[in-house]
This record gives structure tokens, sequence and C-alpha cells, in this order.
């Protein structure tokens, strides 16, 4: 993508002959200004969809389908009744917009065939661009009091959001100015769809994980990431490649990063046997989160004004703290008790999952995302992710004896019935299909299955034997690893995808030979991220509604360069190689 990709896209938007009536067309009548009805939606429409920057891109973009009068109007008329009602039918708002959503196009990446790599980078390579990592995050922990992960808006939207998708969420999320967002944000992508600015909105990239390249970017603090970069922190120190001074600066960020999870991010929720505990939010009362003052506002007025606790940020926290070798009497709570309450039974509790974006696969034995707070609200509804229950495993698995879980029937049967869930995947294959994932991309969830793995098979071996008595294990590394094997490294990758197949193929065992493709993309890479850092910001986690917001940064780049780094050097290391 170079300069004059970008400017003849902007030309072609802004000279593009009209045909039909534009999204302003549509919706100036309606939302530009009214008294009365859901002051939200309108607000929502002039900050998100008619700010300066996007409004000159699309304001020549016409659809023809909308030069029929009727279906314009019904078009206006779903609009005006999800502003002026005061409980819409949401399945009847949608049902126009949904059926404009045919033949947008929009596809998960296609990475052509990679050449076989030559030499692997040596060990003196691989060393150095650790280093180089490692000391990006420690001088950005210094420079900002934590380390910063960003979040973009992808206005093109998700390739698995059609319009099915859309109706899903807006039955099934509660929030009306998250439905409003997820409404308008879906009228929108078929506007940039048809349109020039396409082209400028959602350039090309090489491999799987999406550049962050576009240039609204939010800043912010998530006990989730600081679980991350607690996890790359610890790496470095055990890497033994850190100096003294280098440790005690890890160190201390690490003390802070634990203290920002489990006491900063922590929140009190209600539980299925009504007691109380003790959980992780995903984000913490203002200031903590480090928004800008520019931005803490955005977030209110596109709908984000309540966040709940998930199941996946309170997992990693205590995973990351429990690495860390924190006493904190929080981590003492068994957390499948409270994990128990939001597992799916086929059956009974299936309504738990409201946004079922990804009923491709069988939900029965997982875990859902989101938690109830205090007040009872969940303003998401609940989905369900494959990773999450990868991360639900994992902090188990690492406080098997603190919680007694083989001692305790009910988590053991918490934990066994995860593990089925993910053996289903494995079987199906569903695993590697985009769609089967809410958050994460199936290259993501292959790096996690191998984190997850090696914190299995850590355990003593009558352990491992109670909790997988049929091999489930080993059957889904079979599995993964095929996929990483035969699908990533044999195609074109970017850095970060290929610090995703270093992960999974170390933790998972995987031959020496097969860390080439991987080492050489990281290594010739080294550089890209110019004064922002050693690499680019990547595609790290994203949601899909109510547009595609993808969330990495030059950081989180740098923190899975730097652990797939260090698990390819440790275990060519205990190999023997003489790379």
């Amino acid at each position: 993508m170079g300069f004059h990709h970008l400017a003849g896209a902007a030309f072609r938007a802004l000279t593009a002959r009209k045909d039909g009536p534009s999204l302003y067309d549509v919706c100036d009548p309606v939302l530009q200004k009214y008294q009365g009805g859901d002051a939200h939606l309108g607000q929502f429409y002039r900050t998100a969809l008619c700010n300066p920057a996007l409004r000159p891109l699309l304001r020549r973009t016409g659809l023809p389908a909308l030069k029929d009068e009727k279906r314009l109007a019904e078009l206006r008329a779903a609009i005006v009744r999800a502003r002026d009602e005061e409980a819409p039918d949401w399945a009847a708002v949608g049902a126009p917009v949904a059926a404009l959503m045919d033949g947008i196009d929009v596809r998960h990446p296609r990475p052509a065939p990679s050449v076989a790599p030559g030499r692997a980078p040596g060990i003196g390579e691989i060393e150095q661009a650790i280093r180089t990592c490692a000391s990006h995050l420690l001088r950005s922990y210094s420079k900002n009091g934590f380390l910063p992960t960003y979040a973009a808006f992808n206005l093109l939207g998700d390739a698995d959001m059609g319009g099915r998708e859309m109706v899903m969420a807006l039955t099934g999320l509660n929030s009306r100015g998250y439905k409003n967002s997820t409404l308008l944000f879906s009228l929108a992508r078929i506007f940039i769809a048809h349109s020039p600015a396409r082209a400028l909105i959602n350039p090309p990239w090489t491999g799987i994980a999406e550049p962050m390249w576009e240039p609204m970017q939010i800043r912010h603090r998530s006990a989730y990431y600081d679980a991350f970069f607690t996890e790359a922190l610890l790496s470095y120190i055990e890497s033994g490649l850190a100096s003294r001074g280098e440790t005690t600066e890890a160190r201390r960020a690490i003390d802070d990063m634990v203290n920002f999870c489990l006491d900063i991010s922590r929140e009190e929720v209600p539980s299925h046997d009504g007691s109380t505990v003790n959980v992780i939010t995903a984000l913490a009362p203002l200031p903590h989160p480090r928004f800008s003052r520019f931005f803490a506002q955005i977030k209110q007025d596109l709908g984000f004004g309540i966040y709940v606790p998930d199941c996946d940020t309170t997992a990693c926290s205590f995973s990351a703290a429990t690495q860390a070798g924190s006493t904190d009497p929080i981590l003492d709570q068994p957390l499948l008790d409270f994990y128990r309450g939001y597992q799916v039974r086929a059956g009974a509790n299936e309504p738990r999952v409201t946004v079922p974006l990804n009923d491709n696969i069988d939900y029965e034995g997982a875990i859902v995302t989101w938690i109830d707070n205090i007040k009872g609200e969940r303003p998401y509804g609940n989905d369900l992710d494959p990773t999450l229950n990868l991360d639900v495993l994992e902090v188990s698995f690492r406080n098997l004896t603190r919680w007694q879980i083989l001692e305790t029937p009910s988590r053991l049967e918490t934990v066994q019935r995860i593990v089925a869930f993910q053996r289903k995947l494995a079987e199906s294959d569903a695993f590697s299909d985009p769609r089967s994932h809410i958050y994460y991309l199936p290259e993501l969830y292959s790096a996690y299955f191998g984190r997850c793995y090696a914190a299995f098979t850590a355990l003593p071996a009558a352990a491992q034997h109670a909790i997988d008595p049929d091999g489930s294990f080993a059957f889904i590394r079979g599995r993964v690893l095929a996929y990483v094997e035969g699908q990533m490294i044999t195609h074109e990758m970017n850095a970060f995808d290929a610090a995703l197949a270093l992960m999974a193929l170390a933790h998972l065992g995987a031959g020496i030979s097969t860390f080439a493709p991987a080492l050489q993309v990281i290594v010739a890479s080294l550089g890209e991220g110019g004064r922002h850092g050693p690499y680019k910001a990547y595609e790290w986690n994203k949601m899909k509604t109510p547009t595609r917001i993808l969330v990495g940064g030059p950081e989180v780049t740098s923190a899975f360069v730097l652990m797939g780094l260090a698990l390819a050097r440790r275990a060519m290391q205990q190999a023997g190689s003489p790379a």
C-alpha cells in the first residue's frame, strides 16, 4: 500500500459519478435534526458517519437499488422506528438493511503460497530481535507509565457479518446505544463496499492479521492487555537475555500490571449461587483506561458507556498474576465454581448465548463471554468464543492444586466439559474457520492452544490422565499442528502471523526445521514499524459488532514476537540446533 494507491482511491471517491441516493440522502432527513425519540441515534449518526473525513468520501456514492422509491421509503421508515419507538421490533428495523447487504463481497484474507525459505536466521539474529522487542516494551512503559494498546475501526466491517448476523446482533444485544451503532455502522458499510473509497478505507495487506493503518486509533489500557504484557516480560526475564537493569525494570512493570489487574480492575459481581465473587473488569473506571479526554467523550457518544467484566479478562489476569508469583487472596477463589454458572448446557441454559454469530459450532460445555455486573446489566447480551475457553483451561491448570480441582467433582467436571467442547472443534476442523471465532483469528487460537497445551503437559502424568482420560489434548494437538504446518507457514505471513505460528510450533513440540519460515519473516520485517517500534501494529483481537473494531498496537506486536522468538530459541537450544 503506497501513496499512489491511497491518493488514487481518494480521488476516485471524491469524483465518482453518483448513481442513486447516498448514505446522507437516506439519513439526513431523519437523523440530522429531530425532537423526541431516542437522542443517541442521531448523535451517533452525526459523530461517527457525518465526520469531516468520511462524509466527503461517501457523499457521491449512491446505491442504484434505492432509486426504487418503495425500498428507499421502507429503509427510512425502519430508521424512524429505531429513532422514535420506545421498544422497536429490531428484527423488523434491521430487515431492509439486511436486504441491502447481499453482494457487498467482504472476504477473509487469502494469502498466496510462499516460497520455501533458505537458511533460517541464526541464534544471534534471534537474540538481537528479542532484545530489540524487549527494549521497546520497557521504553514504552517508562515513557507512558503503562503499556498502551490501541483500538481502530474498520468501517468495511467483518466478513462474517452478513444481514442475518446483523439481525442477530440487533435482537441479542441489550444496550440500545449498541443496537443503534450496529444498525448505522451496518448501513454505512453497504455504501462503503460500493464506493471507490473502499480501497482507501480497507486497502490490501500481506498475511492474515490485519495491519492497523487506520488514522483514528484510540489508545487505552485494560487488565486483559496488562496480563498479556506481564507474560511477555516474564518470558524475557526467563530467557536469560535481560541485563540486571532490564530485569529490575521488567519486575517493576510486572508488579504494577499485576496490581492494575487484581486491584484497580477488581469488581464484585453476583454468582449463580447467590454469593458474590471478585472478578476482573474489561475496562476499569476513568481515569484508569487512559483515554484522552476527546476519546473518552467519543466512546460515550458511540454507545460504549457501560462496560462489564468478562470471563476472559478474569482468567488471563489470574493466570498472569499466578505466573508472577502474586499472593493476593483474590487468587484463592476457585473460579471454576463461578464459571460453572456461565457454562452452556444443551437444552438448559443455551439462551444465555443471545448473540450466536458463530452458531456453526456446538456450544455445549463452553463458557460464555460477558459477566453480569452487580446491577445485573449485560449491555452486550452474551456470546461465546473458543479461545476464551482455552484461557479458562490454562488458568485452571496453573491453579489445579490451589483450587483443589481434582478433589472437587464439580470443578473437574467443568474442566472436562470445556475439554470436550474443544475436542469437537478439532474433530470438525471448525477451529480453523474464522466464523467460529468471535474475538480472535484461528491463527491466534492455534497459538493460545499451544499456550494451554504447555500448561497441561506441565502437570503430573496422573493429573493429566484424570483431566483427560481419552487423550483429547493429544488429538487436538495433532489437528492444530497440521493446520499451522500445512496452512499458516506455507503461505505468506506478516510478522504477527509469524509470531503466532512460532508460539504454536514451539509449544506443541514441532520439529525445529518448521520454524524457518516464521523466523525468516520476523527477522526480515524488523524495523518495519519505523518510529513507532520494531514492528507495525496488527490485529490481535477484534469485535465484529457494531463494526469490525481491531485491537492491537506496536507494543502488542513486539510482545508477541518476543514470546514467539523466546520459545523458538529455547527449543533450538534444547535440540542442540547449530543455527
